[in-house]
């Protein structure tokens, strides 16, 4: 049984063309709302669907990488998005790059010729009745944005301020210590790299020669106090640091027993302790120069980036507060959302939360349970990032791409790239286990593409 009124979807970008394909494919009629060609966001330049900045947007096709394995799983469940990805295709070595205006038009193309989907061109500056899925983006525009609000019950995030996430293996614990401030907590509950003056204060002289990122027209920088970037901090005077996120008061270093003139806090990302967050570290430098001044961290040298710093415009919603368990407002179950404004990072995770936002759309409106795949699978790593079922208690929410953090842990311990393989092989594995209860066919891992090493 399907929806006898339309559902109403908000956005043409990835998200939103994903999330309104699959619902017209599981039967449901859909009105697909898009400003564009009337209006355009700042950042987008063309008038079609499925907009992307280069072609190569989509980044890795290699099934051992996180991302290269949700390109995987959104291929078996009959993605629209990794469909046209696939028909206009250009060389790129294991990369997924495609001819951007072709596979623009593919999207458009088939979505306009879906009998079950009406396109309608404009501005949408109010909420729709009934049941509606908003996939508008990461630069929403100010009047739905204001229109929102009502709805959510309090303000959206207007900027990403994202610190460095590092991998676990590759911080170096003879010089890393486990201490809460004062002993506070759990007493162990923070990795801390100790800093002598002389190292603190090159580091502040590396982050203010450091190379940054150059904001975009529509990105005026508005920083709040309590969230500055780093170098910002370090600007302002050679003790701003030390008295503010890199304070050492309350951690006693064991190999002195002193506390140290500076810290550097890393708290944990996962459940599983895979990865850890340089707290306070929010930052605009460039991707090569925080991999250098961060390299220059005690305990750091061999670090394994697996998340840079960052600061941009990106309006979102706090997933694991605002929505519940089927991606709906948990005070108006009747509206959704799906891609970037639940606070996922990239196309490719956006479009997964369009086919996720769409399975929990239609388990609502036919009365059957909403069954995401597996956590230990690409996407379901993505459903468990936007309800905080990835992250530890007292998470600050901010959005992330896929990465195999937000997996449960592997057991047992392996080489950097075996784990990976083992990742990706506990995925296929029970990605199959999950497919004959997905509402729709699910086509086989296309293992002419994959190593063996994974499909073993």
């Amino acid at each position: 049984m399907t929806s006898r009124n339309p559902i109403t979807v908000v956005g043409a970008g990835l998200a939103g063309s994903e999330c309104a394909f699959q619902l017209a494919r599981l039967g449901h009629d859909v009105v697909l709302r898009e400003q564009k060609p009337e209006k355009r966001s700042p950042a987008h330049v063309s008038p079609g669907f499925g907009e992307l900045v280069c072609s190569n947007s989509l980044r890795s096709d290699n099934p051992e990488s996180a991302i290269g394995l949700l390109h995987a799983e959104l291929r078996r469940v009959g993605s629209l998005i990794l469909s046209a990805a696939d028909l206009h295709r250009v060389p790129a070595g294991d990369a997924l790059a495609v001819e951007r205006v072709g596979f623009s038009g593919e999207i458009e193309k088939r979505l306009k010729e879906h009998p079950r989907i009406t396109v309608v061109p404009g501005e949408v500056s109010t909420v729709p009745e009934g049941h509606v899925v908003f996939a508008t983006g990461p630069l929403t525009s100010q009047a739905l944005t204001d229109a929102l609000e009502p709805h959510v019950g309090e303000k959206l995030y207007f900027y990403d301020a994202i610190a460095p996430i590092v991998a676990a293996d590759s911080i170096d614990e003879t010089i890393a210590f486990r201490q809460s401030r004062w002993g506070k907590g759990g007493g162990d509950d923070y990795l801390n790299l100790p800093l002598t003056k002389e190292e603190y204060l090159a580091f502040v002289n590396e982050l203010r020669a450091g190379a940054k990122v150059k904001p975009h027209e529509f990105e005026e920088p508005k920083y709040f106090e309590g969230c500055l970037p780093i170098e910002v901090m370090a600007e302002r005077g050679d003790d701003v640091l030390a008295f503010g996120p890199m304070k050492p008061v309350g951690l006693t270093d064991p190999r002195t027993g002193r506390w140290p003139h500076a810290v550097v806090q890393l708290r944990m990302e996962d459940r599983g302790g895979t990865a850890w967050n340089l707290v306070g570290f929010q930052t605009r430098l460039t991707w090569p120069e925080q991999k250098r001044i961060f390299g220059m961290l005690p305990g750091l040298a061999k670090a394994e980036w697996i998340r840079m710093g960052q600061i941009h415009r990106n309006t979102f919603l706090d997933g694991p507060r605002l929505l519940a368990k089927d991606l709906s407002l948990k005070n108006e179950p009747r509206i959704f959302f799906a891609g970037q404004i639940t606070g996922v990072e990239g196309y490719v995770e956006s479009t997964a939360c369009g086919y996720l936002t769409a399975l929990a759309v239609h388990g609502r409106l036919t009365g059957t349970a909403f069954a995401p795949p597996p956590a230990t699978t690409a996407l379901g790593a993505i459903y468990r990032h936007v309800t905080g079922d990835a992250h530890p208690e007292g998470y600050r929410y901010q959005p992330t791409n896929v990465v195999f953090a937000l997996f449960p842990p592997i057991e047992g311990r392996f080489k950097k790239a075996e784990k990976r393989v083992q990742y990706a092989r506990r995925a296929v594995a029970d990605f199959d286990g999950w497919a004959p209860h997905a509402p729709h066919p699910v086509s086989p891992m296309q293992t002419a593409a994959v190593p063996e090493r994974v499909v073993a």
